[in-house]
């Protein structure tokens, strides 16, 4: 198996593996329960309650459907690549055996299917797809081009989805608590600093914001951070002319005393630097 996914990539296998239970052309087992363990690069990390319990009646009154899909780890224990809502929908029933096909593949290609299992449902989300990718290339070592070609999508989809692994993890629980949209993610990752993302947020849940009444906050406040920005380097623009321009008059002072002195008289200059200004006194003497 593991050959094949190699040959034929994730998606065309997951594509045979339902084509075959469909079709009765794979062998399905039925295996313990708790012999079952999760998969680590399950993407999905919130499972709705009513949907477990509207699922877990459905399997009581029908029977699984659909088998799940596991791999075997040591002798007598598996680990799961798709199904996880099935296994714990049965688990909250208290079976004991559930169907499913026992794939001979590695870890590496276990995760990948794992993920392709749960892009095609829309309703993962956003997050944890993003820390899905994160895992699959940290742990195994794709790059982003690899894992595209892998999963069926383009390298650019799997960079925006990862950028918002940039943002803090207590924006993260509150996006995700308050069940706000990916652009409204990717609008809080234009902001220069977390205080400030934290802030808008808070405005943006309190008010509740779209996503265009949140671009359009954004967007004020970037334009007056602009604004303000522009405003202090003008600010000490000037300050530094101004130096300049003192040092010029101080030099100039300078050298009319150093004139002075070429004619035979023995001017003193004195100068004073004050906090906000600088005093000069020169004293001529009225006789040589």
């Amino acid at each position: 198996m593991a050959n094949i996914i190699k040959r034929m990539g994730a998606i065309e296998v997951l594509r045979v593996i339902r084509k075959g239970v469909s079709g009765n052309c794979m062998m399905v087992q039925q295996i313990p329960i708790d012999k079952i363990r999760p998969n680590p690069y399950q993407p999905r990390k919130e499972f709705s309650k009513q949907g477990l319990e509207e699922l877990s009646q459905s399997i009581r009154q029908y029977g699984v459907l659909q088998p799940i899909t596991v791999r075997k780890v040591g002798s007598d224990a598996y680990e799961l690549i798709a199904g996880e809502r099935r296994l714990r929908a049965c688990q909250m029933i208290g079976m004991e055996y559930i169907p499913a096909i026992v794939l001979n593949i590695h870890e590496r290609d276990s995760a990948i299917i794992a993920m392709i299992e749960n892009l095609q449902r829309e309703d993962l989300h956003y997050l944890d797809e993003a820390m899905g990718y994160a895992c699959l290339i940290q742990d195994h070592g794709f790059t982003q081009e690899e894992l595209a070609k892998r999963i069926g999508k383009n390298q650019s989809t799997i960079a925006n989805k990862m950028r918002l692994l940039k943002l803090p993890d207590n924006i993260k629980k509150m996006l995700l608590e308050n069940n706000l949209t990916e652009r409204h993610a990717r609008a809080l990752l234009r902001l220069p600093d977390d205080d400030l993302k934290l802030k808008v947020l808070e405005q943006v849940i309190s008010k509740k914001y779209n996503v265009k009444e949140t671009e359009m906050l954004i967007e004020r406040i970037l334009r007056k951070l602009q604004s303000d920005k522009l405003g202090t380097i003008k600010r000490t623009k000037v300050k530094q002319a101004c130096k300049k321009d003192v040092r010029i008059f101080i030099n100039t002072i300078k050298k009319a005393v150093n004139m002075i002195k070429e004619y035979g008289l023995n001017p003193q200059m004195t100068q004073i630097d004050n906090e906000d200004s600088v005093e000069i006194i020169v004293k001529i003497p009225k006789y040589s």
